[in-house]
């Protein structure tokens, strides 16, 4: 299974930091790839940045035309759409995580009103509690249940920096 993230919509400066921060999220938790809607060099310069310094083999690429997208990416896998409208995530998982053995996964997260059009290209619309909230909360929820939490024991391949987790110290490896 191949996990993508689409961050539809990016309102330059002021969601620099959410959506540097989705992209970061969507990486660490075991997302392949993220899709923005918009360019933002500074921001894709930054989450390379990290991917370089801090290994794995995650994709930034752009994606104007995201209807398109999420039409030829149901040809070959699930879209989930992270709202607070749709279906509790404790309901629908043990769902997804059966169809994602076989298929890939776009979730799709938004920065600004998400475009009514988006519900319904979904094949899930999946509630992070049915309540106001942050897109990287709701994506971090998602991946970490999609993944069971083993994702947080993963290695990152050709990292030049590495924590070591300790309960008392700071330990850092730094590979050159």
């Amino acid at each position: 299974m191949v996990v993508e993230v689409l961050r539809l919509g990016h309102r330059g400066d002021r969601d620099k930091r959410i959506s540097t921060h989705v992209a970061l999220t969507a990486r660490a938790l075991g997302a392949d790839k993220i899709i923005f809607t918009v360019e933002d060099k500074d921001v894709e310069s930054s989450v390379k940045k990290v991917v370089e310094n801090w290994g794995g083999d995650f994709k930034f690429t752009v994606e104007k035309n995201w209807r398109r997208y999420i039409r030829e990416f149901k040809n070959r896998g699930i879209v989930v759409h992270l709202t607070m409208y749709g279906a509790n995530v404790n309901e629908i998982m043990p769902e997804v995580r059966e169809l994602s053995k076989d298929k890939d996964i776009l979730v799709i997260v938004g920065a600004e009103k998400v475009p009514k059009d988006v519900y319904e290209l979904a094949d899930y619309n999946i509630s992070i509690g049915n309540q106001p909230h942050s897109e990287v909360a709701a994506l971090a929820i998602f991946l970490d249940r999609l993944f069971e939490g083993k994702t947080l024991y993963r290695d990152f391949e050709n990292a030049k920096i590495k924590i070591i987790p300790s309960n008392d110290r700071k330990v850092v490896i730094r590979n050159k």
